[in-house]
């Protein structure tokens, strides 16, 4: 997994926070960490978000794995170049159980070019329980 800048303690620049989308607000996770190739998405575990065995949603875990990649390809740095993608391929491995009360998902843009990009993801707890992986690619909207 790549390691991204050591942003675990840093804010988010002010200018660059965005308001929260109607799924963000709905499932409660928010941006963390956001630089140049890397994101950080957090979600704190609610009983709404449990499957039927009471652990987190596979849909949970994708939904953050492929949030924190998204946003890793489409930092920019500057409040008025907003930069959006959508996804083309997702993929997640399953490996781990959450066992704190956090969920963490960190995303690295690996590669790409001007109108696609490559990322993966890890998904882990505050304890540090390695939970999912990801990779997916991603196109550019508008290019």
């Amino acid at each position: 997994m790549t390691e991204g800048p050591d942003v675990r303690d840093s804010q988010i620049d002010p200018a660059l926070q965005e308001d929260p989308y109607a799924l963000q607000k709905h499932l409660g996770f928010e941006i963390t960490g956001w630089d140049k190739d890397y994101a950080r998405v957090e979600l704190p575990m609610q009983d709404h978000l449990g499957n039927r065995y009471g652990i987190p949603h596979g849909g949970v875990h994708a939904t953050l794995i492929d949030t924190a990649m998204g946003f890793a390809g489409c930092y920019t740095g500057i409040p008025d170049q907003k930069r959006l993608a959508m996804t083309l391929s997702l993929n997640v491995s399953y490996v781990g159980q959450l066992k704190g009360k956090l969920l963490i998902s960190e995303g690295f843009r690996t590669g790409g070019g001007r109108k696609t990009f490559f990322a993966e993801a890890k998904l882990t707890d505050e304890l540090g329980t390695l939970i999912a992986t990801g990779t997916g690619v991603f196109r550019y909207r508008g290019v």
